[in-house]
């Protein structure tokens, strides 16, 4: 049986299809992101801009084609509304429109459904294969971030917040052609401390015994190109593909936060491993990565590549007729 993940983030939208065998193994058959932008120009205003919506149905049909092209059968697909669609004001308009054009149905789901595929998604990566250790896993999208404590394979919480990357450049980096300003960062850093008042009360209560660390597991997106960036630094090559979890050094963080808070657009462009999809929206990510570092006296960080759609394809094992 052949099945299908759409996840239309806010910056990118993603498409997974997969083929599961009789016994349960699946073969991934086609594995694609595209950058739709949708929270662009509007996301603080809770609008997805008609420009958007231009983008976003260009990229379904896109999608729409290779599916028909692999024979995935249209009730087979799972196509998931995340943060900026999640807000939007004009979200029956913009889902009825993707379904007139595409015959794509979106499922709208809440921050905290998010958090929970998230975490089956970084769990089946072998992200969390550390049974003594508490881990924040953290997913930095384009409208929304989701933080969930674990430990010991278990969700201990979790919890959306509406502070993702497209959010922050634009009420901090709303020129993302020049470098990020220092008045600008240290903006950025008190309204983090003020937004995330939740999750530093929640790992006061769920903080490791004394003496155990805490692991930070950042799940795709900018830690997928901060592993890049570490690979073609130290490797000259890209990370294996075939790997989904991986131990990113601090330091090695710190090289790349270094580098990409003094530079511009097109600086960044020539950095090592970087990719047009995150050259801007990372700087402020990286913000938050060090923000965490520095609040929570992280030392260990691990990367999961799998991330909300292998979360979602996971649960569907499981339940099939159930997902949400």
């Amino acid at each position: 049986m052949k099945q299908a993940v759409i996840d239309l983030g806010t910056n990118t939208f993603h498409l997974m299809v997969v083929e599961r065998a009789a016994d349960g193994t699946e073969k991934v058959l086609f594995r694609e992101s595209r950058p739709a932008k949708i929270g662009k120009a509007g996301i603080n205003q809770g609008m997805i801009t008609e420009e958007a919506i231009g983008r976003a149905l260009g990229v379904l049909g896109y999608f729409r084609e290779q599916l028909d092209r692999l024979e995935v059968p249209v009730a087979q697909v799972v196509a998931i509304g995340t943060s900026a669609i999640r807000v939007a004001k004009n979200q029956a308009e913009f889902i009825e429109r993707v379904r007139e054009a595409t015959g794509i149905r979106i499922q709208v789901i809440s921050g905290d459904q998010e958090a929970g595929y998230i975490y089956h998604g970084v769990k089946a990566s072998g992200a969390l294969n550390y049974p003594d250790e508490t881990c924040l896993i953290v997913d930095i999208g384009g409208g929304s971030v989701e933080f969930i404590i674990s430990a010991r394979d278990r969700i201990l919480w979790k919890q959306s917040f509406e502070i993702g990357g497209q959010r922050l450049m634009e009420r901090f980096m709303p020129d993302p052609q020049q470098a990020i300003s220092g008045v600008a960062v240290r903006r950025l850093r008190d309204y983090l401390q003020e937004q995330l008042l939740p999750l530093v009360n929640a790992l006061h209560q769920y903080s490791p015994r004394s003496g155990a660390p805490l692991r930070l597991v950042g799940s795709s997106g900018t830690f997928d190109t901060l592993v890049d960036m570490w690979f073609m630094h130290s490797q000259g090559i890209w990370p294996p593909a075939s790997q989904a979890a991986f131990e990113l050094p601090v330091e090695e963080f710190y090289r790349s936060f270094e580098q990409l808070m003094t530079r511009n657009h097109d600086e960044r462009m020539q950095l090592p491993g970087m990719i047009e999809l995150r050259v801007d929206m990372i700087v402020v990510a990286v913000c938050l990565i060090d923000y965490l570092i520095r609040t929570f006296g992280i030392r260990q960080i691990s990367t999961s590549t799998y991330s909300l759609k292998e979360g979602v394809l996971a649960t569907m094992q499981t339940s099939p007729n159930g997902w949400v």
